[in-house]
């Protein structure tokens, strides 16, 4: 058949009704139809399937078509079967099928009428189908879902493995690989796995201009957070993905509760529901689907314009998958995943009873997903550098859709620092992972570092006067710039570039921001890569409790608004003996630390003397309080008395954001006069109300003051009268 363009346009209009091609199917059409081995990486929606569709039509004999999904098969077929008069043009073989019409699908194939030939992979390990096929003209074996070969991918199937096998069986045919989604490690699992030697390769950009990613703090009213996000969204179609089958259930109740039309999707419903359900989401009867991952496989609705994760995904390619479902028109598409340390913890106990070499993978991934959720660089940057694609984030497209881009964090020149980074990694001779590498630098042993003797080299603490978090960042930022790479086989020994040397030789700025900070306490967890050995002194958190009554009481207010718990907790932690120290604890600034914070240094300082502490010396490096570019642009323009809307929009902000970052400067001890903006929205009469509340409760949490006043306020107003209190009465 000649492959000529003219003829393969023809066919297209002819088979399909397009004019044109999109992306590279019209190069992957032709190495198809010239018997090359192709491998087809394509993104969600690039239009994968009439990759091989259309040359299966075209050619002689029956392409065979490996997928993991039944649904997605049975959809495809559908498909093609509308397309021509003949309903064996395209066939299901599998397990499901009567004897009566497995005969006919021979028939068909032995007839020359079939076209496309979809098996599942236990189908195609069948004696008797592959002495079939053996005798009948094959046009070539197309493999979906590549990335099930390797167990690098997410959705790794075992029986997948058996393939090469059964294709050499079948003789010289040629094999097309496709998959939506695979890391540079996932396409060499897949070449090598199918013995696609040769094989000419197609790869897609994975960017998603259209796309916003955002990651938020997971906190206690992750529930309320979601509902006034859909609620922001109102009649738009969305997905909420959901770890479990429990919370699934209980996510869709509460929205349902709450006026909002949603149903659950998950493996535990029968398979009548869930195609029930499936169809309203497609047909619009409801909004949103609250779903484990066991939903979206072969979801073609265009106009999801919200991807929601209640728990962070497994892995960043199931993450981009998910995600990838969003605004598959071209249109708006909102990811907002939601982050706590504890959900990694959780899914790493969920995986310790697997085979080793399986939790060794899997750790491998989810600290990728831990990485991409903490660090501050351009979101889209970071994870289009993790599917090997470089991206600029000044001049490419949808640069400024992330909300590190929209709201950066301060940046700090750390030029030196790199270099510092780049030799410790040459030096120890390219065998440590990241975990070594912070150990190595801030001076701290453990038994891989005594087995190599590093704690007995010149360089060993050579970074000492900086913390585990700053070097963390700074190893992902030089991973991302390319200055440092991870080795693939060994997944996640760090290895100095070509580029890294150079930069050795000859150092210029590197402009760095510190990742986000979700929980102090977490932070040793992340770097260590295992159960956090980090936790607060139990007896001296019982003292500084007592202490923290007792100037309460003196003083006439509410413990919390002398130090919350968290501040607590990190004392107990950091053992701060000087108030320049103290005013680095968690949620204390320097004014928190003048006023408060003698008594409590003291106290520390004895206890510290008393039991002999070794002190951490993490407490050097300033953290970036409310000096931060933000934060002074929100006290000068309060000060200004600028409507807080308008603070918010010249910063890219919603509300919620900006009241995060006011809450964040009074709880550190700096005055904000929000008067003008409160006296907009409350009376003086409810006013002394919240602030009589607020004096007088054990605890200044808001979804205890919105239980108190049962609907009377809502959460934004109670948020800024416990600013206009903490602000009035403790600073």
């Amino acid at each position: 058949m000649n492959s000529s363009e003219i003829d393969i346009h023809k066919e297209l209009k002819k088979y399909f009704g397009f004019s044109q091609f999109k992306g590279l199917q019209e190069d992957v059409i032709k190495s198809i139809l010239s018997r090359k081995n192709t491998f087809v990486i394509m993104p969600t929606g690039g239009g994968k399937s009439l990759c091989y569709q259309l040359p299966a039509l075209i050619r002689e004999g029956t392409a065979i078509v490996v997928s993991p999904l039944i649904a997605l098969m049975k959809n495809q077929v559908d498909a093609i079967r509308s397309l021509s008069s003949e309903n064996g043009i395209a066939h299901v073989l599998n397990s499901s099928l009567t004897k009566a019409e497995i005969a006919q699908v021979k028939a068909d194939i032995t007839s020359g009428i079939t076209k496309l030939l979809y098996v599942a992979p236990e189908s195609l390990t069948k004696e008797e189908y592959v002495t079939f096929l053996q005798g009948v003209p094959i046009s070539f074996v197309a493999i979906d879902e590549a990335h099930c070969i390797s167990e690098w991918g997410h959705d790794f199937r075992p029986e997948y493995r058996n393939l090469r096998h059964i294709i050499r069986q079948l003789g010289d045919v040629p094999v097309i690989g496709l998959t939506a989604t695979a890391t540079p490690k996932v396409q060499e699992d897949i070449l090598k796995n199918l013995e696609m030697t040769g094989a000419r390769t197609f790869k897609a950009s994975f960017n998603r201009p259209n796309l916003f990613y955002e990651v938020r703090t997971k906190t206690k009213n992750i529930e309320s957070d979601i509902i006034r996000f859909i609620r922001q969204h109102k009649g738009k179609s969305g997905i909420i993905y959901c770890l479990s089958r429990k919370k699934v259930e209980e996510i869709a109740q509460l929205l349902q509760v709450n006026g909002i039309s949603a149903v659950p999707y998950h493996a535990g419903l029968d398979a009548r529901t869930r195609a029930k359900h499936q169809d309203m989401f497609l047909m619009e009867d409801v909004d949103v689907v609250v779903a484990t991952i066991a939903f979206g496989m072969g979801i073609d609705k265009p106009d999801v314009r919200f991807v929601i994760h209640h728990d962070i995904p497994k892995s960043l390619e199931s993450y981009y998958q998910e995600t990838g479902r969003a605004g598959r028109d071209g249109g708006e598409g909102y990811c907002l995943a939601y982050y706590s340390y504890k959900d990694v913890e959780k899914l790493e106990k969920f995986m310790s009873g697997k085979p080793v070499a399986e939790q060794e993978i899997g750790f491998a991934l989810l600290q990728e997903v831990v990485a991409y959720a903490e660090t501050s660089i351009s979101r889209r940057k970071f994870l289009l550098h993790y599917f090997g694609e470089e991206f600029d984030e000044k001049t490419g497209e949808g640069a400024d859709m992330d909300d590190n881009v929209r709201n950066p964090k301060p940046k700090i020149e750390a030029r030196d620092e790199v270099v510092t980074l780049l030799k410790t990694v040459r030096d120890t001779k390219h065998l440590y992972k990241s975990r070594e590498i912070i150990f190595t630098l801030t001076g701290r042993v453990n038994a891989v570092i005594k087995a190599h003797r590093t704690d007995t080299q010149q360089f060993f603490g050579k970074g000492i006067e900086r913390d585990d978090r700053f070097w963390m960042a700074l190893i992902r930022q030089t991973l991302v710039a390319g200055l440092l790479s991870k080795d693939i086989e060994t997944y996640g020994i760090l290895k100095v570039t070509e580029k890294g040397f150079k930069f050795i030789d000859n150092p210029t700025s590197f402009m760095m921001s510190e990742d986000h900070e979700y929980s102090v306490a977490e932070d040793v967890s992340i770097v260590t890569a295992a159960k956090s050995t980090a936790t607060a002194d139990e007896n001296l958190m019982a003292m500084l409790r007592d202490l923290r009554k007792k100037v309460a009481k003196k003083l006439s207010v509410p413990p919390f608004v002398v130090f919350q718990d968290p501040s607590l907790e990190d004392m107990a932690l950091k053992y701060p003996i000087s108030l320049e120290e103290l005013s680095n604890v968690h949620g204390v600034g320097e004014g928190k630390a003048k006023k408060y914070g003698r008594e409590f240094v003291d106290l520390i300082k004895r206890y510290v003397d008393d039991n002999d502490i070794v002190r951490p010396d993490d407490l050097v490096v300033k953290s970036t309080g409310a000096n931060s570019i933000n934060k002074l642009y929100i006290i000068q323009n309060i000060d200004r008395k600028l409507p807080l809307e308008d603070i918010a929009r010249a910063k890219g902000m919603n509300m919620e954001s900006l009241i995060k970052e006011m809450e964040q400067i009074v709880y550190s001890g700096t005055k904000l006069n929000i008067r003008y903006s409160i006296d907009e929205l409350l009376d003086d009469e409810q006013q002394e109300e919240i602030y009589e509340y607020f004096m007088e409760s054990e605890s200044d949490k808001i979804e205890d003051a919105l239980k108190e006043f049962e609907g009377d306020y809502d959460i934004n107003e109670l948020r800024l009268m416990r600013i206009k209190f903490i602000s009035e009465v403790a600073n």
